[in-house]
């Protein structure tokens, strides 16, 4: 008997196929787990020990077309090893969209762009192409915004982000205090960085709260916390940029009040740029131009490049660039080089 008070609103259930299931059909290799692990302790270097390099996460605003994504990945094999001795680089692999209204939710929720919504589809897509991306040699880093869609692939994400929309949520908080890599929580729409420093603090705690096992069985996580979540500037409306000096200065201040770790990543694109790709040259270069003159708590850039550069309309019927971007407006990959090159020679001439 169909219940007159429950579920009223729900015009379908699809099953979901679990994370163990997953796992076992596109079972991560040795290699790149080994590059996981060890990418993940090299990150925590750079941002919290001696490591002197850079981070830099680059690579498309979110992935629509895995081809194009692990064709970018291929070309950002080509020149990591030019930088390495100077920059760590993670290719930003990005598969979910914080909508504000309505719109495209991303690879993993709608892969064939149609509103179809084939999500076991979409998983399947996101953990092949981390597994595929990995597997060159090229560590990954993304957004986990569904806090239950991570358990299908966190075994190949090196850093992780909470994004501007759901750094004050607690459930967010709870789940970076137990994920098994640093992860880097952004300053809130507006500008305002207390709510990401109280959720950096919250995740540094041990937590219980309800989700899902790699089964797919319910049941409780007890977290030890995360003491590695650092901050990430993106801009605000209201505030405007702050990658300024002074902006990043009072951004550490804040952190030292609070007892946390004066540890910064500054994000080229968003507010920092007005949503103008070419602004992200302005932004990096000042940013290395603050880590070249010595002792600024910035320890890496966030950069939005695709292999073309700009954004396209997803319209029903228009064929689509191969490899521009559907969501935000990002660099060319050949207008990526020479702001890797700058970043680089800041940090091996700094002071």
């Amino acid at each position: 008997m169909k219940s007159r008070t429950d579920d009223l609103r729900i015009e379908r259930v699809r099953p979901l196929l679990s994370p163990a299931v997953l796992a076992e059909d596109l079972p991560i290799s040795e290699a790149s787990a080994d590059l996981t692990h060890d990418t993940r302790r090299a990150i925590e270097g750079v941002l919290f020990g001696s490591d002197r390099r850079l981070l830099v996460i680059v690579g498309p605003c979110s992935i629509h077309d895995p081809a194009a994504g692990l064709e970018y990945a291929r070309r950002l094999r080509e020149v990591i090893p030019t930088y390495e001795r100077a920059l760590l680089i993670v290719m930003r692999v990005y598969f979910e969209k914080p909508r504000t209204v309505v719109g495209w939710k991303g690879l993993i929720n709608d892969p064939d762009l149609d509103g179809s919504y084939r999500i076991n589809h979409g998983l399947r897509l996101a953990r092949k192409l981390l597994i595929d991306i990995t597997s060159l040699g090229v560590p990954a880093g993304t957004e986990f915004l569904d806090t239950t869609l991570g358990q299908f692939y966190t075994d190949t994400i090196s850093w992780g982000a909470i994004g501007a929309r759901t750094a004050e949520s607690q459930i967010h908080r709870e789940l970076v205090s137990g994920l098994s890599m640093p992860v880097g929580i952004k300053n809130r729409t507006d500008g305002n960085i207390e709510v990401s420093i109280d959720a950096i603090q919250a995740a540094r705690h041990r937590h219980l709260f309800p989700s899902l096992t790699k089964e797919g069985a319910p049941a409780v996580l007890e977290t030890r916390g995360n003491d590695t979540a650092h901050l990430v500037l993106r801009g605000g409306s209201a505030s405007g940029p702050n990658y300024g000096a002074e902006s990043v200065r009072a951004a550490a201040s804040q952190l030292t009040a609070r007892g946390l770790p004066p540890v910064v990543l500054v994000d080229a694109s968003h507010g920092n740029s007005q949503k103008q790709p070419a602004r992200q040259r302005d932004v990096a270069f000042e940013i290395a131009a603050q880590v070249e003159a010595g002792g600024s708590p910035v320890r890496g850039v966030m950069l939005e490049s695709h292999l073309v550069g700009g954004r396209q309309e997803l319209a029903p019927g228009r064929p689509l660039v191969f490899g521009q971007s559907i969501t935000d407006a990002c660099l060319a990959f050949e207008e990526t080089l020479p702001i890797l090159d700058r970043l680089a020679n800041a940090a091996l001439t700094r002071a």
